[in-house]
């Protein structure tokens, strides 16, 4: 009984185990295509809110365009104007007056376009096919909405990456190229393997200091969804089953003699 224990203690120190660094995980669309107001004006219509599917070119949103249409007729027909007097101008050889109409037609044309301009984005679009991830304008119609305000955020359907949000405490173990394997809670039943591609920044959630690891999927057929959530865990090499099991009490006593020390 004495041998079997002893030759436990020592496969446990010395037999080595794959350590996999757990995290909780979140699916974000590869590519998130914000929209935003064009322009100041009032909202008219938002046909869609967060989880419609859409497809490319497809309404989000209608912006108010009756003062702009107001607005280009004023320049239609101040263009009218100016252009009348410079055509009777040199008619009748007047150089001078001439040159003031032409460059009063020429405001008259530049501000022209610019309304055109701002008519032709009245209407927001969808830049692709994807599903709306954030955005629910159906109770602000008529609202007033600011120049470059966030309305829709959208994500394409086929595309997706994994947020892994690893523990500062773990970070030091992670590193792209590593691989792992992911379960989300709404596809339980089955194990995705994924690549880590890029380690982020910090950042505060819940309390806890957290590093946001971006990671690619080794398959795109699966029925995914922006925002489902599961539980990855990253292939961070071999350790001895001792310090797989021991290290973060050890780290966790490490730092608190260090604090205590004087």
């Amino acid at each position: 009984m004495l041998a079997l224990v002893i030759l436990l203690l020592l496969g446990v120190f010395f037999l080595d185990g794959d350590y996999r660094v757990s995290a909780r995980a979140v699916v974000e669309g590869e590519v998130q295509r914000a929209a935003v107001a064009p322009f100041d004006g009032f909202l008219r219509e938002a046909p869609v809110r967060a989880g419609f599917i859409v497809r490319k070119g497809q309404v989000l949103a209608t912006l108010d365009d009756r003062d702009l249409l107001v607005e280009r007729q004023r320049w239609l027909s101040e263009r009218g104007q100016h252009d009348g007097r410079y055509r009777d101008a040199l008619a009748r050889h007047e150089r001078a007056n001439a040159n003031v109409a032409l460059a009063q037609v020429h405001e008259a044309e530049s501000q022209l376009a610019l309304v055109e301009e701002k008519l032709s984005r009245a209407r927001i679009v969808a830049p692709f096919d994807g599903i709306v991830v954030s955005g629910d304008l159906s109770q602000l119609l008529g609202s007033p909405v600011e120049h470059g305000k966030l309305l829709f955020e959208i994500a394409p359907l086929d595309a997706y990456r994994v947020i892994l949000k690893v523990e500062d405490r773990d970070i030091r173990d992670v590193r792209a190229g590593q691989s792992g394997s992911l379960v989300l809670a709404g596809l339980a039943g089955e194990s995705v393997g994924f690549e880590v591609s890029n380690v982020s920044m910090a950042e505060s959630e819940d309390g806890k200091n957290v590093f946001r690891v971006e990671a690619r999927l080794d398959r795109s057929d699966l029925k995914l969804r922006p925002g489902m959530e599961g539980v990855g865990k990253i292939n961070a090499g071999e350790q001895s089953y001792a310090w797989i099991w021991t290290h973060r009490l050890s780290d966790w006593l490490r730092l608190q003699i260090w604090t205590w020390l004087p």
